[in-house]
């Protein structure tokens, strides 16, 4: 067991019979008092943050994680199945360990967080960007680049998303898949 000097970001900890992931941390040694451990933990099963403070010496249990790409192959039934490009094992990632699995497309390389003793999957990291075509919109009002008004538009995934109005039918545009939010229009 390892105690509190041992945390640093991004180690993984269980806490209270659930998987954590440190994301920031701070030793506090103030004037009058103990010492302690302040952090930010992000549970992996739900991605929410927790501030947490620890007292200094307090014993953690730290659990061994890895990331491992992955390349999206399909979708069979509700699982989507990815494939291990060194060793082509394939496995099955429920949609609830995916953050936004509207994004996915057939080839694409993510990231899997792995619980490395267990052997099993905990979470699902998309590319930071996607790019993709936008398959349907209203028509574009040529010239309007001046106002920041958007538009729904719906692009090859089928995820919905909003664009500027000058964004077209069949042009290609770049996502930011942790927010679903337009970035730029791709030259071709």
């Amino acid at each position: 067991m390892a105690n509190t000097s041992d945390i640093k970001n991004g180690l993984c900890i269980k806490h209270n019979g659930k998987l954590f992931q440190v994301k920031e941390f701070q030793h506090v040694k103030p004037g009058k008092g103990p010492a302690f451990v302040r952090t930010k933990i992000r549970q992996i099963d739900t991605g929410r943050l927790l501030d947490h403070t620890f007292s200094a010496g307090h014993k953690i249990e730290i659990v061994r994680i890895e990331n491992r790409d992955y390349q999206y192959l399909y979708q069979d039934g509700e699982d989507f199945v990815f494939m291990n490009n060194s060793n082509y094992e394939q496995v099955n990632i429920p949609p609830s360990l995916i953050e936004k699995p509207e994004f996915l497309t057939e080839g694409m390389v993510c990231s899997i967080l792995f619980h490395a003793e267990e052997e099993l999957p905990l979470v699902l990291e998309l590319p930071m960007h996607i790019i993709s075509e936008v398959t349907y919109t209203e028509p574009g009002i040529k010239g309007d680049t001046a106002t920041n008004t958007m538009k729904p538009a719906t692009i090859a995934t089928g995820a919905e998303i909003r664009v500027p109005l000058f964004i077209d039918t069949g042009e290609v545009i770049k996502v930011d898949t942790r927010t679903g939010v337009y970035v730029e229009r791709v030259k071709n």
